[in-house]
């Protein structure tokens, strides 16, 4: 409530409407999952991801909470987006048209599951939250909302989670991929509320955790980039496995992926862990790590674009470019800060 109390109105809502704007701008525009074909769908996304990375990010801040919170609500949100929402987890994916499902089991679309789950916890809110933090640096850890304008996000959310809903449910898939309804069990969309309201209870509790002088010097900022960018692409090679269909892996059982991406996400996180809690971690090195991130919706997002129409081909590789030029001037700003060693 005191940095509330010094921050007019005006100023405030400007970061915000900033990440509301970039959520699905990063997410959904630079990986080409919406395209300039279907750019219209942006508005609802700034309502939902947008919104929702914005409730997530006051929250976390009026509470003083690190960036693991952060990671626990994002789970949450993709769950809310997966199971209740568009339900495209639980829904039998219209857009494979020929055998059963990869990784379909007990109602669910694990395998695409366990994508959304890291691909919307990271780059529909993680990466987005530390993007506008890097552009309005000297109010990062600020809470940008007074209680009024978090109550209006809050209701902006719930009717765009409503316009979703019904836009992909009663007008998308019977309309344009001609596929009959579907309803998923009470049982099954109840198990999903439930891990919301557990993920998000668990984060509010999770304080920053302080630099430590026995974990060892992080890599170079270029270094962390890169790895960056190497350990967060081969999440792609998973929804390429939502998108196979049963018969041609039938000697691989779906497990076997489902735990290797767990494993592989949990081995990320430890190592990026590792390196925010030493005392040799800057802002150059929290920019390099960001923008390997950034890279890898831009280059997986290719994934199946030689089907897009060539305008759709074409935008994509505009938006990434410019978003590429714009992060670069972004890392000269905080490379001539005083800030950047701190």
């Amino acid at each position: 409530m005191q940095n509330e109390a010094v921050i007019s109105p005006k100023k405030s809502i400007t970061p915000a409407l900033a990440l509301i704007v970039l959520s699905p701008v990063i997410a959904e525009l630079l990986s080409g999952a919406t395209r300039l074909s279907t750019i219209f769908a942006l508005i609802p996304e700034m309502m939902v991801w947008g919104c929702g990375t914005l409730l997530i990010r006051e929250t976390a801040r009026r509470r003083g909470l690190g960036w693991s919170a952060l990671l626990l609500m994002g789970l949450g949100l993709s769950i809310a987006e997966e199971f209740i929402i568009q339900q495209t987890s639980l829904a039998p994916l219209p857009w494979l048209k020929t055998g059963s499902m990869y990784g379909r089991a007990l109602g669910v679309n694990w395998i695409y599951f366990l994508f959304m789950l890291g691909f919307e916890s990271v780059w529909v809110v993680l990466v987005p939250i530390q993007v506008t933090e890097f552009i309005f640096r000297e109010r990062r850890t600020e809470p940008w909302l007074r209680m009024r304008g978090f109550v209006v996000t809050a209701v902006v959310f719930i009717l765009g989670s409503r316009i979703a809903w019904y836009g992909w449910i009663k007008r998308v898939r019977p309309m344009v991929f001609h596929v009959p309804p579907y309803h998923p069990p009470a049982l099954t969309i109840l198990s999903g509320a439930l891990a919301i309201i557990f993920l998000v209870l668990a984060s509010l509790n999770l304080r920053p955790r302080g630099p430590s002088a026995s974990v060892a010097t992080p890599p170079a900022p270029g270094a962390v980039g890169v790895i960056t960018f190497a350990l967060g692409l081969p999440w792609y090679g998973i929804i390429i496995l939502a998108f196979t269909s049963t018969s041609k892996l039938t000697a691989l059982p779906f497990w076997i992926p489902m735990i290797g991406g767990v494993a592989w996400a949990g081995m990320v996180f430890l190592i990026v862990r590792r390196w925010s809690s030493s005392v040799g971690w800057r802002d150059v090195h929290q920019y390099a790590l960001t923008f390997g991130a950034m890279l890898v919706p831009m280059v997986g997002g290719f994934a199946g674009s030689n089907l897009w129409p060539r305008i759709d081909l074409i935008g994509k590789s505009v938006v990434d470019v410019i978003a590429v030029l714009l992060l670069i001037a972004l890392g000269r700003v905080i490379r001539t800060t005083r800030g950047s060693t701190g």
